[in-house]
């Protein structure tokens, strides 16, 4: 079988995309999905997605999200965010978009190359002594570090991951040093990938949230700076949720092919 394929990344954060509308590739085929995202035997990603058919009326379309490791995840940010430029550059939207997640509904705008999403509503945020933990649409760890551009974001996010109270459901884990009031650096470690990615959407909006929380900054509009690029962060808190939940950047076309399976 030809599988025609598109990638796309959004600061570093790659993705592997095809139009499943016609249902022709299963979703279950964890192998396949495994194979597309392998960097020596296959295309190399770090996630992949199927741009499929709405299955609500208002939606333009629906957003299935696989991680590299061939099982379908929970939300991806910066893959939201490349689904959309690749819906635009397929004719699917114009410069907006409706379409449902594994999360539920999201609205993106696009404007000069850079992909607006909203998020989801976030209202659970458990503190700890050195570290916060929410849920932007997937599960993350949120700790602050010094010197972070040195880190040891592999060993250090790999034994949180894994470790309590995470355990085998596991957990993205994000390491944060503020650079001024606006502006903080985000490294990480994401499950599934089981590595650290030049970038991660809900990552660093679940960063800025938690800094906010934190009394870290009291901007309300965060910059984010990435390994592959700066990432924006607004939102408005209002009886304890965090909502209009925005994550914005760039999300650029790479390459288009096929692949034989």
């Amino acid at each position: 079988m030809t599988i025609n394929f598109s990638k796309y990344q959004g600061t570093g954060n790659d993705f592997v995309i095809i139009d499943n509308r016609d249902k022709l590739l299963d979703k279950n085929n964890t192998k396949l999905i495994a194979h597309l995202c392998d960097r020596k035997f296959g295309i190399g990603a770090d996630g992949c997605m199927f741009l499929e058919g709405p299955t609500i009326p208002e939606d333009d379309f629906t957003m299935v999200y696989f991680n590299a490791d061939g099982n379908e995840s929970t939300m991806c940010g910066n893959g939201g965010r490349c689904l959309v430029a690749f819906a635009k550059d397929t004719g699917v939207i114009g410069d907006s978009a409706t379409f449902t997640a594994i999360d539920g509904p999201h609205k993106a705008t696009i404007t000069n190359g850079l992909v607006n999403l909203e998020m989801q509503e976030v209202g659970k945020i458990v503190a700890e002594t050195n570290h916060h933990w929410l849920n932007t649409g997937s599960p993350h760890h949120i700790e602050e570090v010094s010197e972070i551009d040195t880190y040891d974001v592999f060993s250090n996010g790999k034994r949180i991951r894994n470790g309590a109270p995470y355990f085998e459901e596991g957990t993205n884990v994000n390491f944060v040093e503020k650079v001024n009031e606006e502006t903080f650096k985000v490294r990480t470690y994401e499950r599934g990938v089981e590595d650290e990615t030049l970038s991660c959407g809900t990552g660093v909006t679940a960063a800025a949230i938690a800094m906010f929380e934190s009394g870290k900054t009291t901007a309300e509009k965060i910059n984010i700076e990435t390994l592959g690029g700066l990432l924006t962060i607004s939102f408005r808190k209002d009886g304890g949720i965090y909502k209009e939940v925005h994550l914005e950047g760039p999300a650029k076309f790479v390459f288009k092919g096929t692949i034989e399976w």
